[in-house]
């Protein structure tokens, strides 16, 4: 019972930070699974896969109504990224557990420094789309962290639409979903049949990650979204170093 409350909580929390910023709340997932449910790093990030999907494709779908979703630019970008995940996800096996939890450790930091980093005022020129092969190294470089690490990088995804691919900002955020979609099921195939899921604890974990999502959806109207991103970006900076320390030690 205990173990199911556990999956439960941490799944709304990380529910929640995807519902109430839009990206980022998956890199909760992991150190959730490690530290409060008691997965080796390895089968947590398999298991962050399927909860990243899920979430992702259920998000993508309320986006896709909303025609927030840029179809054509999004599977191009998410199919520079899909050797690179299947890659990363078959590597992410050989891999030391300390090596991990210290690679996740240092990217959970990089990506609460970049939202403590101040916004800055968006250009009223239209945004001048790059040369291909810069959309084609960007897809791959998410496609390649999501494999290996198991997270969906929307932190990473959605910056890279707008200034690589010459997104809006909105329509960035919904195709990022997309993009996500892809490459965790694509790494997630490439785990099959060599990582176990410990589906009672992944199964709740993720149902209320998707409930937690549409409260965060709610509570982002209702906050700050500049308060919101701060106090989660410092409660990341904790668990890395947290992360961190466990992994030097």
């Amino acid at each position: 019972m205990s173990a199911l409350l556990l999956a439960l909580g941490a799944g709304a929390v990380t529910g929640l930070a995807l519902g109430a910023l839009g990206g980022g709340g998956s890199v909760l997932a992991v150190p959730a699974l490690v530290y409060l449910l008691g997965f080796t790093p390895a089968a947590a990030t398999t298991a962050s896969l399927v909860v990243v999907t899920v979430t992702s494709a259920t998000a993508l779908g309320a986006h896709a109504r909303e025609g927030a979703v840029r179809w054509r630019a999004g599977a191009v970008f998410a199919a520079a990224g899909v050797v690179p995940a299947a890659v990363g996800g078959a590597v992410s096996r050989q891999l030391p557990a300390a090596l991990l939890t210290g690679a996740f450790a240092v990217l959970a930091g990089v990506a609460a420094l970049r939202m403590l980093r101040p916004a800055t005022a968006p250009s009223k020129a239209p945004p001048i789309p790059a040369r291909a092969s810069r959309v084609a190294g960007a897809g791959a470089g998410l496609g390649a962290v999501t494999g290996v690490l198991g997270v969906g990088g929307g932190f990473l995804a959605v910056p890279s639409l707008v200034n690589v691919v010459g997104l809006r900002m909105r329509a960035a955020v919904g195709t990022s979903l997309l993009v996500i979609t892809i490459n965790s099921l694509t790494a997630l195939a490439a785990r099959a049949g060599s990582a176990h899921v410990d589906w009672s604890a992944v199964g709740p974990f993720a149902g209320a990650a998707i409930l937690g999502a549409w409260d965060g959806r709610r509570l982002a109207s209702r906050l700050s979204a500049g308060t919101l991103q701060r106090l989660f970006a410092y409660a990341l900076l904790a668990v890395a170093a947290f992360m961190l320390a466990d992994a030097v030690c």
